[in-house]
């Protein structure tokens, strides 16, 4: 079975209304990157963070999966498809969607500040200060911030050079190391770049580009990729 390896970004998330960074000038709810979303933010003012992300998070029980996230889903009918996803949403596996990683980490989920292989899974959205791991720390938001490491990528390139297909979506490629992955795909391999502003990308032989939004082009890549199969 074919092996196609998706790569999502804020893009495809949007269309479902989530906010990105992108799409407000740099500013996530008014706050700089530095206020909310470094090591330096949790440590200066950790209630502000929480607070912040838990905005996000009941954003996030607001919002449903769009038809880009759906199309996918069939993909899995006929190939043997891994999503990698820089966006901390669930909506790909809401959609339905069996196999996501997510290189930035995860807003239904928060984890230990004092031990990071603790991790718990959330069913609500408010995490207050005074909510503890079971060390008795304080739980943090289970993100990858700016400043940290991505322990993710790693698996992430080993999935990428293993493609047969590639798929972009709805992300700018400049965001690294997310935007590194497309140069670990072998030469051969069909690239298919699907973005209101996508681009040629330099030194990338074999791409496409489709100048759509995920919900309508995603569709149509997945409707032919079928077709062809």
């Amino acid at each position: 079975m074919e092996k196609i390896v998706v790569l999502t970004g804020a893009g495809i998330s949007a269309e479902s209304g989530v906010k990105t960074f992108r799409d407000n000038n740099g500013l996530w709810e008014n706050h700089k990157i530095e206020e909310v979303a470094t090591p330096e933010a949790w440590h200066n003012n950790p209630k502000l963070v929480l607070e912040f992300y838990n905005q996000r998070r009941k954003q996030l029980f607001e919002v449903e999966p769009n038809n880009g996230h759906k199309a996918l889903v069939e993909l899995e009918n006929l190939f043997d498809v891994q999503i990698i996803t820089q966006n901390v949403d669930d909506l790909h596996e809401r959609a339905g969607s069996s196999n996501v990683i997510h290189l930035h980490g995860e807003l239904k989920k928060v984890r230990s500040s004092s031990d990071s292989s603790l991790v718990y899974e959330l069913d609500h959205w408010e995490i207050k200060m005074g909510d503890n791991c079971e060390k008795g720390s304080q739980l943090r938001p289970h993100i990858v911030w700016f400043g940290e490491g991505v322990p993710m990528i790693e698996k992430a390139i080993d999935i990428v050079s293993q493609a047969d297909i590639l798929i972009v979506v709805g992300t700018s490629m400049v965001v690294y190391p997310a935007a590194s992955l497309i140069n670990y795909v072998r030469s051969e391999v069909p690239k298919y770049y699907i973005d209101p502003k996508a681009f040629a990308v330099p030194g990338i032989s074999n791409l496409t580009t489709i100048n759509e939004t995920a919900g309508v082009g995603v569709p149509k890549l997945i409707n032919e990729l079928t077709n062809k199969h």
